[in-house]
């Protein structure tokens, strides 16, 4: 079993932190990120008609057999992890959590929730999950997706309310298993924030990971024809194999990808509706974290 998690938020930079930590000689990650085990124990996963999730879905781990079996190749590692952003979202993992890990090491990234919201939907619209074209319009269909049992990672306005997700983890685990950093920190400087990880994880904080690719951003394919190709990754694989390192290969068409997409103007008005929404929840945030979250109500 693990023996820390990073536990989201979705969008907030969990892929930064995974690609980091997993070049750490002493740290051990799960082989597939988001195992999603602590959410979904026991369940059977489902996900709209029509959308591009399936794939994904069985790659999640809802027996402790499968999921088990994600850390079947730890050997001297010091740490070993995984990130599942849904974590932070669904009410039952803190206790799942607690009951098979209770001494684990917890790490969360918050991102502004209206900032978080957009990039999610946009993400969405980007693996062509999304049937909505307008994020006001996929705002006020929430309800009916919940009702309707959608995969929780369309719920945009819902996975924002940090305060109460948080503290659940707060009322079931000691603060010192426990760390809470910002979006702004990991963009204001990443490579801090991943030593300072080290240093909660008792690794050795002085190795230096490569933090300089950019992964997961979200936007709309300027040209879904070339977005689609380049999302192919056999079909890219085979001419490079022998010529390019996977790693290199891997980078080099993730910059390609990100060129292709163009990220909208967030509408103001729903922007402002957004904060209103937000506003006692980051109040009580900004209590529980005792920082200051004030640009996020600007």
């Amino acid at each position: 079993m693990p023996n820390f998690l990073i536990i989201g938020a979705a969008k907030a930079g969990t892929t930064a932190l995974y690609a980091a930590l997993e070049q750490h000689p002493q740290v051990y990650m799960s082989p597939f990120k988001e195992p999603n085990f602590f959410a979904f124990e026991g369940e059977t996963l489902d996900c709209p008609s029509g959308t591009k999730k399936s794939s994904y879905l069985a790659k999640c781990n809802t027996s402790l057999e499968a999921y088990q079996k994600q850390f079947q190749n730890v050997s001297n590692e010091i740490a070993i992890g995984e990130a599942s952003p849904s974590y932070l979202y669904h009410p039952k993992a803190p206790e799942r959590m607690h009951h098979y890990i209770p001494d684990a090491k917890l790490i969360a990234v918050l991102r502004n929730p209206v900032e978080r919201a957009y990039s999610n939907f946009l993400h969405n619209i980007r693996e062509g999950s999304e049937p909505c074209t307008d994020f006001a319009q996929a705002l006020a269909e929430e309800e009916n997706r919940m009702r309707d049992n959608w995969w929780w990672g369309f719920y945009y306005l819902q996975a924002g309310f940090y305060s109460n997700q948080l503290q659940r983890y707060f009322d079931r685990f000691d603060p010192s298993q426990i760390k809470v950093y910002l979006y702004e920190d990991l963009n204001r400087n990443l490579l801090n924030v991943v030593q300072d990880i080290f240093q909660f994880l008792q690794v050795d904080e002085r190795f230096t990971p490569d933090t300089s690719t950019r992964y997961n951003v979200s936007g709309i394919p300027k040209n879904k024809l070339i977005y689609n190709f380049l999302t192919q990754q056999n079909i890219i694989k085979k001419p490079f194999k022998r010529l390019v390192p996977d790693k290199l290969r891997k980078r080099f068409v993730s910059h390609l990808k990100h060129q292709t997409l163009a990220k909208p103007e967030l509408s103001p008005q729903v922007r402002s509706n957004l904060i209103q929404v937000y506003r006692e929840d980051i109040l009580q945030l900004q209590d529980l974290l005792q920082r200051d979250l004030s640009t996020w109500l600007e």
